[in-house]
This record gives C-alpha cells, sequence and structure tokens, in this order.
C-alpha cells in the first residue's frame, strides 16, 4: 500500500512538473487541425488552424467542462497564443 502511495505521489509531482513551459507539438488531429481558441473552451472564437507537427510552447492548463485545455504559443511565432485541447499535444 505504502509503495502505491508513494508511486501516485510520484506520478502526481511529474504531471505537475510537466504542465509549464514545456515544449509540444500538435499530434492526432488526422485530416482535421487543432484548433487555436481564444480562450479555454469551445464557445470562444477560433483564432487559427494548427496542422499536425506544428511546434508549441505550453503555458498553464484548465480543465473547463471536463475538457483539459492548454494556453499556447507558437513556436514560429511567438506573438500568437491561445488555447488548445490537451489531447492533441505531445512532447517534443
Amino acid at each position: 500500500m505504502r509503495r502505491l502511495i508513494v508511486l501516485g505521489a510520484v506520478l502526481w509531482l511529474s504531471a505537475c512538473a510537466a504542465v509549464t513551459g514545456d515544449r509540444v507539438e500538435v499530434s492526432g488531429t488526422g485530416a482535421d487541425m487543432l484548433k487555436l481558441r481564444a480562450g479555454p473552451g469551445l464557445g470562444f472564437r477560433v483564432v487559427l488552424g494548427l496542422p499536425d507537427g506544428t511546434a508549441l510552447q505550453r503555458g498553464d492548463c484548465v480543465t473547463e467542462e471536463g475538457q483539459r485545455w492548454c494556453r499556447v504559443t507558437l513556436s514560429d511565432a511567438p506573438g500568437l497564443s491561445g488555447y488548445v485541447a490537451a489531447d492533441y499535444l505531445i512532447a517534443r
């Protein structure tokens, strides 16, 4: 039981450490593009479509209506930022 608690704590701390400042890329959108939105949720306007392989810098993530959204900045265009669904981000 103690090992399970320790393992859980280590995994939780690892996840927390990876929440901000990570270099990530878009993956798994298929024929669609990942929508960069003005805010964290489907109700916000779409700023831009991001194809698979787009390099991003991930900031803070929040959960809205059961979906995890991360603030991102485009690596090739640091002035362009918004929110994307975290399900389509992988570590670089």
